[in-house]
């Protein structure tokens, strides 16, 4: 059998060797040239990789998991929601609607982003939400007040700014008193359309009249801003700031109820019923629906020209010229907006629609909540020749 001799291969092995670590050294080294920081870069670790494993995500630690968790199925993180997505195929949110539609955007409105604060100064991407940096921000200590739609100037502390920033609406009474001025009062005018006060107005409701969110009437007085017993005095008070879910257990220490909407200290009926032993959401309810029969019966009866509302589609109000109860639709098919308002029913229709666009209006303001409606009744009962007191309401 052959056998190599090793003293003449050895030599040649290492030789060949030697050239191979050379050549490797010089292609790393070309490499390093062209990358001069390779070398000095530290690898980086994604912050939830354990240490070692087999692992499962629940060995996996992560601070306020409880908190995100919680947040995530809330309705400010649901970015399939419309209050999120109605500008996806625009592909950028409206600057007017990018503050409270968009954490991005609303750190842009206050110059929380190094920007300039009050308004929104660049392209507000879509997919936002309200996310942890809206309420979560150290820059939150520095805003002092907040702007209403009114004018009105509201002091604030911290996380307060952003949900009085977000849920005070986005029209007032003032809105409707310019759009209605030297107007005839029961005269149609083509020109006014439906002014509306947005949604979710809790910060509207409970500042009253101070916040002056409703349209007032000359010569009433209506109830300021809602205080509640104490510690109760501001937004999570009562909400739980990542769920949003009312904490009811705190409210039994003083009221005796099933769930909130029970709860009544007044112990008068506000609705004509006499029933004091449902809570004062009925009251406010029920009044809401005489309103919205009144306005039906003045566009009917005083203005010749019925309405019919929609809540599930803008701008809610939609015409019906033959009174048969179905919207009129267009040559395109779309339903035709009403047009056919009068001072009269516009100031009335945006009172009810503020009022029942907060659907805890019972708890953050319910006397403002009432005497607005009772108002409004009161001017439609007026025009349609009704006595307000038959109908046995207190204001």
């Amino acid at each position: 059998m052959f056998r190599p001799d090793l003293s003449t291969t050895r030599p040649l092995f290492f030789i060949a060797a030697f050239a191979a670590i050379s050549f490797v050294g010089q292609t790393f080294a070309q490499s390093a040239s062209e990358t001069p920081d390779a070398g000095n870069e530290e690898a980086t670790i994604p912050f939830a990789l354990p240490k070692s494993g087999p692992f499962t995500p629940a060995e996996i630690k992560i601070d306020n998991d409880k908190a995100i968790a919680d947040w995530f199925r809330s309705a400010h993180a649901n970015a399939a929601a419309e209050a999120f997505s109605h500008w996806d195929d625009d592909g950028e949110i409206r600057a007017a609607c990018a503050t409270c539609h968009s954490g991005e955007g609303f750190r842009d409105f206050h110059g929380l982003d190094g920007t300039e604060a009050g308004v929104v100064n660049g392209t507000i991407n879509t997919g936002g939400v309200v996310d942890c940096g809206t309420c979560h921000n150290a820059g939150l200590a520095e805003i002092r007040e907040i702007t209403f739609p009114s004018g009105v100037v509201h002091p604030v502390q911290g996380v307060e700014a952003s949900c009085l920033t977000c849920h005070q609406g986005r029209a007032a009474g003032s809105t409707v008193e310019a759009a209605i001025a030297n107007l005839e009062l029961d005269t149609p005018n083509g020109e006014l359309r439906f002014i509306n006060p947005h949604y979710a107005t809790a910060a509207a409701t409970w500042l009253g009249g101070y916040g002056a969110a409703g349209y007032h009437y000359d010569g009433r007085e209506y109830s300021g801003r809602f205080f509640h017993a104490r510690p109760v005095a501001s937004c999570n008070s009562c909400h739980e700031p990542h769920t949003l879910e009312v904490e009811f257990e705190p409210c039994l220490t003083c009221h005796q109820a099933e769930k909130p909407e029970d709860i009544r200290i007044a112990r008068q009926s506000y609705d004509g019923s006499g029933n004091t032993s449902v809570g004062i959401s009925a009251d406010i309810s029920a009044n809401a629906a005489t309103l919205l029969d009144l306005i039906r019966d003045y566009t009917d009866d005083v203005v010749g020209a019925p309405v019919v509302y929609d809540g599930t589609r803008y701008p809610y109000f939609f015409a019906d010229s033959n009174g048969d109860g179905v919207i009129d639709t267009g040559e395109d098919g779309r339903p035709v907006a009403y047009g056919s308002w009068t001072p009269r029913s516009l100031r009335t229709a945006f009172n009810w629609k503020l009022v029942t666009a907060d659907p805890g209006n019972y708890a953050h303001n319910p006397q403002y909540s009432l005497e607005l409606l009772y108002d409004s009744i009161a001017d439609l009962s007026e025009a349609l020749g009704k006595d307000i007191e038959d109908l046995d309401l207190l204001r």
